[in-house]
């Protein structure tokens, strides 16, 4: 007996169609990624994750959503987070409010899919900020690897206070 490891599929649109419906039934799909293309409002979005959770309870939906330029939910009063290197430099100020901020941003992120369905975030960035990058870019809380880990931590410490499962990335 072969064990293989679970795919997280994607869909095109805003809605499941047929053929994502039947992917969605195979055995070995566990989960299923959504992006910006997948989001036009809440209602959309909890309607969506509705769908998929009746289909698949045990599917585990995920979204690359974490903050800055990477928030696939960026309005209908979805909260406008900050590029993470915003809290790299308030640690440069205040380590503290730095991490209680950090905390504070994961657990609005959580709350807000949660509450529309979603499981978990590909979130928060690990690379370490060394200057413009196309890429990362603002996306790195930090260029000293100690302030990154803290920072990271406490961002996903609130996730999981707020209920919500995440992956550090790149990897």
């Amino acid at each position: 007996m072969t064990d293989h490891a679970p795919i997280v599929l994607d869909i095109a649109g805003l809605w499941l169609d047929a053929d994502d419906r039947r992917r969605l039934r195979h055995p070995r799909v566990g989960g299923l990624i959504l992006f910006a293309r997948n989001w036009r409002d809440r209602a959309q979005l909890t309607a969506l994750t509705a769908e998929i959770k009746a289909l698949r309870p045990d599917c585990l939906i995920c979204i690359d959503h974490e903050g800055g330029r990477v928030q696939r939910c960026r309005s209908d009063g979805f909260t406008h987070l900050p590029p993470m290197r915003a809290l790299g430099e308030l640690w440069m100020k205040d380590a503290l409010t730095a991490t209680d901020a950090a905390t504070a941003c994961g657990v609005v992120l959580a709350a807000e899919l949660r509450a529309c369905g979603v499981d978990f975030s590909f979130t928060p960035v690990l690379d370490l900020d060394h200057g413009p990058s196309g890429v990362i870019g603002d996306r790195a809380f930090h260029r000293d690897a100690r302030v990154a880990t803290l920072l990271a931590k406490s961002l996903m410490h609130g996730l999981l206070l707020a209920g919500m499962g995440s992956c550090g990335k790149h990897f």
